[in-house]
């Protein structure tokens, strides 16, 4: 926008920063505030403090800096009020999960490593931050964000937390376990529950999905084919014992768990239904997919089991249940792998 568009919105920026600023004591804070978000829509590539208040005609560099540098107000009422304001706009139909990259020329920015980017593409030097977004078929907006700070980033030692200020107890955490922080707060925040969206980057640790489903929350997830499982039918059996061997043996399953991409296979091309899902700026978008019931597998999923049964006394051998969205692309060899914790039966329907 330029400063004229932008300038035609005044009176509205003024009553939604008057809104989302309340919280923060120091009416001259609220005003670097005011003049701070005027900038960030104003055109202009680079937008740190010095290039938007040139921009600016009440910009001033050292104000901005301090308001956004070194004034002590607390950034997570403003945080939740924008969070509430804009998922009442859009009413969302879920929460995704992202995580962006920002390609830096060194690394003395807060967090920035050699680590995937994917703006980039590559490995490459970057900074990365997780987020929380709410969605609609026509829109999405940010709810959280964090900084995902590398191992290395949190050695006491490191002379750049000291000189970038990162505080004491800010260390290094998977970035799942971040996202789950952001869900947590977001629902501390009185945020209605989502169908939580992400991709394998996430769907693949058994810790995330775990996490969803004791937080009480449906998700839809993608995961590698090559992640293994049961047939949704299968039952384990209790081997027979030996006289004397001691213990009884735990219930197991009569085959290996196989990876999702053959159990995919298996069903084969004449199982798969066409659907079309929304309507794209070119035209319907479609695909053929398969819906399937899966056991996930492994060692987690083992554990988790066990643990949630009471103990190995306790245990059937039972893995539980999850829907399985395979969309097999045309012109491919194999399908790609989205499991959900909504219900396979009634309803397979919102999975597609």
């Amino acid at each position: 926008m330029d400063l004229v568009a932008v300038e035609e919105l005044r009176e509205d920026l003024d009553a939604f920063c008057a809104e989302v600023f309340a919280s923060i004591p120091r009416k001259d804070s609220r005003a670097w505030g005011n003049c701070y978000l005027r900038g960030l829509m104003l055109d202009g590539r680079r937008k740190s403090i010095q290039p938007m208040a040139q921009r600016l005609p009440d910009g001033n560099m050292q104000a901005l800096q301090q308001f956004v540098g070194q004034s002590p107000w607390e950034h997570t009422p403003v945080q939740r009020r924008v969070a509430t304001m804009v998922s009442q706009a859009i009413d969302p139909d879920a929460w995704v999960i992202d995580d962006s990259g920002m390609p830096k020329a060194g690394t003395e920015s807060v967090g920035a490593a050699h680590q995937w980017c994917g703006a980039l593409g590559k490995q490459a030097v970057c900074q990365s931050a997780v987020s929380l977004h709410a969605v609609t078929d026509a829109a999405s907006v940010p709810l959280d964000w964090r900084l995902y700070l590398p191992k290395e980033w949190a050695e006491a030692d490191d002379e750049r937390r000291a000189k970038t200020g990162v505080p004491e107890q800010v260390g290094h955490r998977h970035k799942w376990r971040l996202a789950l922080d952001m869900v947590d707060e977001a629902r501390s925040w009185g945020l209605a529950d989502q169908v939580v969206v992400a991709d394998a980057g996430y769907g693949q640790i058994h810790g995330f999905r775990r996490g969803l489903a004791e937080r009480g929350l449906d998700y839809v997830v993608a995961v590698p084919g090559g992640l293994n499982a049961h047939p949704g039918g299968a039952v384990p059996e209790v081997p027979e014992q030996e006289a004397g061997t001691g213990r009884p043996p735990l219930p197991r399953y009569r085959t290996p768990a196989r990876s999702l991409k053959d159990l995919a296979l298996e069903q084969g091309r004449g199982a798969l239904r066409r659907c079309v899902w929304r309507q794209g700026s070119r035209g319907s978008m479609r695909g053929r997919f398969l819906v399937m019931d899966v056991r996930l597998a492994g060692k987690s999923a083992r554990e988790a089991a066990l643990a949630d049964a009471g103990g190995s006394r306790a245990w059937d051998g039972v893995l539980p249940a999850q829907t399985l969205i395979a969309q097999w692309p045309p012109y491919e060899d194999a399908p790609c792998f989205v499991p959900g914790s909504l219900e396979a039966r009634n309803q397979r329907f919102v999975l597609l």
